[in-house]
């Protein structure tokens, strides 16, 4: 059973390794868990899942797999054919791992350890208060009754009081292929971080505080930096027009982006950058800042995000006076390359569906100013967008 969610797991594309599924079957051996369905979930999800938008497909082959299950108990055992573990891991091993497996002492070595470790259930558990079963009083099973009890493999419940059901499928939301939220903005905006410990000593260092008391002989206290996010963001939103179809998306974006990055900058522009920029969209004509004083305020090495949907006319961008709202000296896209050539890292984050661009030829225009370096504002956009400020 357990080699069988190893397997559906890859087939999934939920990247498991090897090492990942033996350490997994170590922590069963050590009982650093009991034998209940809910803690197994919990540590095989730690061990075996390493980026939050797979925990949806993780979710969904754990409930596919462990549908029914019983019991997990200590008195079950298995024998494992060599000859079918030797195929299985000539079509799901790489080489990476093939190799990895040899260090260890060869294949049968490795078939020793998973002899000892793999269990599989035999037995189903009906009625009862402890064991996991069905129709008992058991706080984890089926059709059976528990004030807070855990439910698997029952299509509903029947007396609506279960407080786990695996097939809820909490975190289907984090899957690259759904609609943003801020919470899985901030999953990707995490790939940004840069981590680094610098300023004023005023966190305990806990590491160097155990060493320097053991090598002295006495208490050392030793203090270090905070860790802080070393990237500064400039973040430029385009507001109205168009973009009013688009306010809840941005929202969540700036909301999410004033979370992960400790010294972030934000402006607003229409449309597109020209010689202004503005912080508070409802003193935008009274209250503007210059966009050269912007330019001359932050250091290049900012990263810098456009958000904005590019559709405009394309004299909006290509010829003076262009603007829909006032007479531009210059071109908007003299400003976006001013842009380019101070911060050598910028991106533009386009709300509109990747596959209505080619209607539009103002996006065209823009995508090319930007080096080709727009993406959608999905997660698997802003995990793209995020990669190519962090190179």
């Amino acid at each position: 059973m357990f080699m069988r969610f190893f397997t559906e797991l890859r087939q999934a594309k939920v990247p498991v390794t090897l090492k990942e599924y033996l350490m997994l079957m170590e922590g069963l051996d050590k009982r650093v868990i009991d034998r209940s369905v809910e803690n197994f979930y919990y540590l095989s999800r730690a061990a075996l899942v390493k980026d939050e938008k797979n925990i949806d497909k993780f979710d969904q082959v754990f409930s596919h797999v462990f549908k029914g299950l019983e019991r997990m108990g200590d008195d079950v055992t298995a024998d494992i054919p060599a000859e079918w573990l030797k195929k299985l891991s000539d079509q799901f091993l790489t080489e990476e791992e093939k190799a990895q497996i040899e260090a260890m002492g060869g294949f049968d070595k490795l078939m020793e350890m998973l002899a000892e470790r793999i269990k599989e259930q035999k037995e189903r558990h009906e009625k009862g208060d402890k064991a996991i079963g069905t129709g008992g009083t058991s706080p984890f099973g089926a059709d059976g009754y528990h004030p807070e009890g855990i439910r698997i493999g029952q299509d509903k419940g029947r007396h609506g009081r279960a407080i786990k059901v695996w097939d809820k499928r909490e975190y289907k939301n984090l899957d690259d292929q759904v609609e943003l939220g801020t919470r899985n903005i901030k999953v990707a905006l995490r790939r940004l971080r840069k981590w680094v410990r610098d300023g004023s000593p005023d966190e305990l260092d806990m590491n160097g505080t155990i060493k320097g008391t053991a090598e002295k002989g006495y208490l050392d206290i030793q203090m270090r930096p905070e860790r802080r996010n070393k990237n500064s963001v400039l973040i430029f939103f385009d507001i109205g027009g168009s973009m009013d179809s688009h306010i809840k998306v941005c929202e969540e974006l700036f909301s999410a982006a004033r979370s992960e990055f400790k010294n972030m900058e934000f402006y607003y522009f229409h449309n597109c950058l020209y010689e202004s920029v503005w912080k508070d969209n409802r003193r935008r004509h009274a209250e503007k800042i210059n966009t050269w004083d912007v330019l001359h305020k932050f250091p290049h090495d900012y990263k810098v995000i456009f958000v904005g949907d590019a559709t405009m006319s394309p004299y909006e961008v290509t010829y003076p006076g262009g603007s829909v709202e006032h007479w531009n000296e210059e071109a908007g896209a003299v400003w976006l390359d001013r842009v380019a050539n101070i911060y050598e890292h910028m991106i533009w984050l386009n709300p509109t569906a990747e596959r209505h661009w080619d209607y539009t030829p103002s996006v065209g225009v823009i995508k090319q100013l930007v080096g080709e370096r727009m993406y959608p504002l999905t997660l698997a956009g802003l995990e793209k967008a995020m990669k190519e400020l962090a190179r």
